[in-house]
């Protein structure tokens, strides 16, 4: 019993000085670690720079920044402007992060180095303050937008819009325009000199034939020069052909008749018709009415011309300019006359109808030719020469061009012929 009480006493001893053996000395402690606190991310900023924008006529701002890595899709930038010192801004334009990059802007490579690594942006200023005036300082800031809410602000940038005296951009068009002049006056003095060579035009090379069989018969020469007004090139080069044909009837000591549609045309192949005659030296034989106005209605003007060639049996009808439906009408008629027909238009769809009906037909460019054809002036030949090294130049180019962006496919076409053979070695 009195072993049992020991043993209890014991028991209670170790169990009340058990926390106290447990603790350990206050500087051996560990310290409690805590999670470190996240440094905030630095402010995003804009690197804004705004300027005029080069090579034009002052009505347009030019912005440009860097483009941040850290952009992705829910990224865009809206862009204010104002024109005023202090508040006033419009909201110019909103464009997400992947647009307008340097290599956007639509400059020729000469004129323009656009790099991927920046945005820039043309800011028309005509379409936010209608007509802007030179000189006035715009004000003009960036806003970062992601997902539709502001988290950056560039700082506010000023700049001014002027017109520019060289447009650089164009600097391909002066370079043409040098080299068009220098040919056409090497062709000019060479035509002096030795002449130029142009291909035979076979109706052309007809009229005299038609004037000296209606000189022989005693018979009129009817020349129509369509239904066009003077802004048409096709009437501009009829009255050309007029004055030529006009000038070996006055020679011939033959009668033309030229009726008209429109009184302005009319009015100028008077002054074309007497200005021949006084060239070839016939004044006195030219008449007032060589030249007569018929109607402004279209098949009116035709069937009026119809009746004359049936009564009056022309030995000659020219038909020189633009021509609608009244083209077989009047052909046509002239035909069953017995007349020598020489026709030239530039509309297309009714060179058929003067195919069937005239002995001989000038096919669109051949009626601008026949002035310089029939008269010989070194000044008209030359410029036709001009015109067909014109076209060689664009001939080579789209030559050129056709070749570099087959090339250019080349991979593709490569890939395709690769894709064809596999189809076929499987079969």
């Amino acid at each position: 019993m009195k072993n049992n009480r020991i043993v209890c006493g014991l028991f209670t001893l170790f169990l009340a000085a058990a926390p106290v053996l447990a603790a350990k000395p206050a500087g051996h402690a560990k310290p409690v670690s805590r999670p470190a606190a996240k440094a905030s991310p630095a402010p995003r900023t804009v690197g804004l720079v705004a300027e005029d924008m080069p090579y034009d006529v002052g009505g347009a701002l030019l912005l440009r920044w860097p483009v941040n890595p850290a952009d992705d899709s829910g990224t865009s930038y809206r862009v204010y402007i104002s024109s005023q010192e202090k508040g006033g801004w419009l909201q110019g334009t909103e464009f997400p992060a992947s647009a307008n990059k340097g290599t956007d802007i639509d400059l020729p490579f000469w004129a323009w180095d656009g790099s991927a690594s920046e945005h820039a942006l043309r800011l028309d200023l005509n379409g936010l303050f209608g007509d802007a005036s030179p000189g006035t300082v715009y004000r003009v800031k960036v806003s970062v937008l992601q997902n539709g809410a502001e988290v950056a602000e560039s700082e506010v940038k000023t700049a001014r819009a002027y017109g520019n005296w060289f447009r650089l951009d164009r600097l391909n068009n002066l370079v043409m325009l040098i080299i068009i002049v220098i040919v056409f006056f090497l062709a000019v003095s060479h035509a002096k000199r030795k002449g130029l060579f142009i291909r035979r035009i076979a109706g052309l090379d007809a009229i005299d034939e038609a004037i000296g069989r209606a000189t022989e018969m005693g018979k009129p020469i009817y020349y129509v020069p369509g239904i066009g007004d003077m802004t048409l090139v096709s009437t501009i080069a009829s009255t050309f052909i007029l004055g030529e044909v006009s000038k070996k009837v006055a020679q011939y000591d033959s009668f033309i008749k030229v009726p008209h549609y429109d009184p302005i045309v009319m009015t100028v192949c008077k002054e074309v018709v007497k200005q021949s005659y006084l060239e070839a030296g016939r004044p006195d034989s030219y008449r007032e009415d060589i030249n007569q106005f018929i109607s402004q209605d279209q098949f009116s003007y035709a069937a009026s011309i119809d009746g004359m060639i049936t009564r009056e049996k022309p030995a000659a009808c020219f038909f020189m300019g633009y021509f609608m439906a009244e083209s077989l009408l009047l052909s046509e008629v002239g035909a069953a006359s017995g007349a020598i027909q020489i026709a030239g238009t530039d509309i297309e769809y009714q060179l058929p109808f003067f195919f069937t009906s005239c002995d001989y037909t000038l096919i669109g460019e051949e009626l601008y030719a026949a002035g310089a054809y029939l008269s010989k002036e070194p000044m008209l030949l030359s410029a036709l020469k001009v015109q067909d090294f014109g076209k060689l130049v664009v001939m080579l180019g789209v030559s050129i061009g056709l070749v570099l962006v087959l090339l250019g496919q080349w991979q593709h076409w490569h890939s395709l012929v690769n894709f064809v053979t596999d189809i076929f070695k499987a079969n």
